[in-house]
């Protein structure tokens, strides 16, 4: 079964809108009973689901970090001993913005693709990529793992909310799927990925919007997550962090909203803003270019 998102691998996923492309066409087999439960990566799941769909499970989660992967043959470790102007892929532009600010002197260009795909444009002789940065968590679960370079962690590199965790999504009505989906829960990853959910919906995020995390459960019950918004040319960021005691989901969820203010109060919001006109400008590029 293939989603929108599977299908459309030539337009950056910044013109190509929401997170529903990974999940649209899954989620109206289940409400049908085609299939009972869904497996996504939790970072492609949108923060508000349809009616008669919920998050019956949270898998405990890999390291969220992204990594650097350098073409091979190549003797870089690190962003930084990358040559100017050399050409890193990557097809997110939380990325892409958040490491403009410390790299202005590389180029960012698009790659989409699986691991695989990805890889081999890489390593294409002919090729114009000197480095692509990918999802730990993809890597690792893929036995990939070796072909890492390096990890770009935060602060160097805020990850994407609840990257590195696979949830599973059933539907509302179905009580027997809800007691298998519990005893699946890792607790303390449902906690991190729920307050990072919540701050990305307040912000009206999704998959082609600069919105960057790190969650930390600090002990005694107490959360630390920090949030960061970039702009796409990297001139303007704003991060923020807040601490406060977690001992359900609603204060998980609390937790991650309020920061969300925080962050719109603080400049986020003019920059959400800006970034929404620019892809309708861009959208409108693209059909009369191809028009």
């Amino acid at each position: 079964m293939s989603t929108e998102g599977d299908k459309n691998q030539s337009q950056a996923l910044y013109l190509l809108g929401g997170k529903s492309l990974w999940t649209k066409e899954l989620e109206v087999a289940m409400l049908e009973n085609v299939v009972d439960m869904l497996v996504h990566s939790c970072k492609d799941v949108p923060t508000v689901l349809p009616d008669g769909c919920e998050l019956g499970a949270i898998l405990e989660r890999e390291d969220p970090v992204d990594v650097l992967v350098v073409k091979e043959g190549l003797p870089y470790k690190t962003l930084g001993d990358l040559p100017d102007g050399s050409v890193v892929g990557t097809s997110s532009v939380r990325r892409v913005a958040q490491l403009r600010r410390k790299f202005p002197k590389l180029v960012f260009l698009d790659v989409r693709g699986n691991l695989n795909t990805r890889l081999a444009k890489l390593d294409a002789p002919d090729g114009a990529y000197s480095a692509i940065i990918l999802a730990k968590a993809g890597m690792v679960r893929l036995g990939l793992d070796s072909r890492i370079t390096s990890d770009l962690a935060p602060p160097a590199l805020y990850h994407a909310v609840s990257q590195g965790a696979l949830a599973v999504e059933i539907r509302s009505n179905d009580t027997e799927a809800r007691k298998i989906c519990a005893a699946l829960t890792h607790r303390p990853t449902l906690l991190k990925c729920l307050a990072e959910r919540s701050c990305l919906r307040v912000l009206e995020g999704g998959c082609s919007v600069p919105v960057g995390v790190f969650t930390e459960l600090t002990g005694e019950g107490s959360m630390s997550i920090t949030g960061c918004v970039t702009s796409i040319t990297g001139e303007a960021h704003v991060e923020h962090t807040l601490t406060g005691k977690v001992a359900s989901v609603e204060e998980a969820e609390k937790l991650g909203a309020q920061l969300a203010k925080v962050l719109m109060e603080t400049g986020a919001k003019a920059i959400l803003d800006d970034i929404a006109v620019d892809r309708q400008k861009r959208i409108g590029e693209d059909k009369t270019a191809a028009s």
